[in-house]
């Protein structure tokens, strides 16, 4: 017997019009959530931020690419990790196919490390990536945009992220597994690991001036992590009890 409801081809048919409904709302509450994100104001970014890329020496501008948009993806990959985050991984596998059609709608994507330029491309050409990867190394970027603290604001709990300031896991002394774990997989121990954290910022270019847009953290990144699309929509879910993923070149391995 089948460890699930069953039913008839009528009856299916009949819940999942009721679902329909609820999809559909669900749909409008995240357009209208998208006007919103859309109508919040501008912050003008007046600081000069530096990066390395494989074209050099960049600015903040030169990260647009001659886009008026720029999507910045904050990837857990400090100047200490040997691996960049599972979990940054998992997500960014996705950036290939999509950077495409969003550099043809006038924005660019780019994930932008605190680690040195040479780490991140090694890191790129294992995981046969070819997204665009800048290095914030030695700046205060990621700092100013709340996705990395000092070793200094994480021992007296000073961190801010997510919009919230102290009490998150960067502040504690003491690591749940999943995280030890998670900074063994890049090489690292805990306190270093939670250092970083992922994001995502963007940004707009408009007469030469650019201007912060909008930025999320932590389960605002659900919407970008491609797998979880497809597994809320499979037929036993997410069906996790832990940290199941590994980079896309690891499971053979396991």
């Amino acid at each position: 017997m089948p460890s699930h409801q069953t039913a008839t081809r009528e009856q299916w048919r009949a819940e999942r019009l009721e679902l329909l409904q609820a999809e559909k709302e669900l749909t409008h509450q995240s357009d209208e959530l998208a006007r919103r994100r859309q109508a919040l104001p501008w912050v003008r970014v007046d600081k000069e931020y530096r990066f390395d890329t494989d074209s050099g020496n960049a600015t903040l501008e030169d990260l647009f690419q001659g886009r008026s948009q720029l999507m910045v993806y904050h990837f857990m990959f400090g100047p200490d990790y040997k691996a960049g985050c599972p979990s940054c991984s998992a997500i960014a596998d996705g950036f290939d196919g999509f950077a495409v059609h969003l550099a043809n709608h006038d924005v660019t994507l780019m994930a932008v490390s605190r680690a040195p330029l040479a780490k991140l491309q090694a890191y790129k050409k294992r995981l046969g990536w070819t997204f665009p990867w800048a290095s914030s190394f030695g700046g205060e970027f990621n700092y100013d945009f709340n996705v990395s603290v000092t070793e200094e604001q994480q021992r007296k709990g000073q961190t801010e992220y997510n919009f919230e300031r102290g009490g998150h896991v960067i502040d504690k002394l003491e690591f749940p597994p999943i995280v030890q774990e998670f900074a063994q997989r890049c090489g690292t121990d805990a306190a270093t690991f939670t250092r970083d954290r992922p994001g995502m910022s963007t940004f707009t270019l408009e007469d030469g001036v650019i201007y912060h847009t909008y930025s999320t953290y932590a389960r605002g990144l659900d919407g970008l992590w491609g797998m979880y699309q497809w597994l809320d929509r499979a037929p036993l879910g997410r069906n996790e009890t832990g940290a199941w993923w590994k980079r896309h070149d690891e499971y053979a391995q396991a």
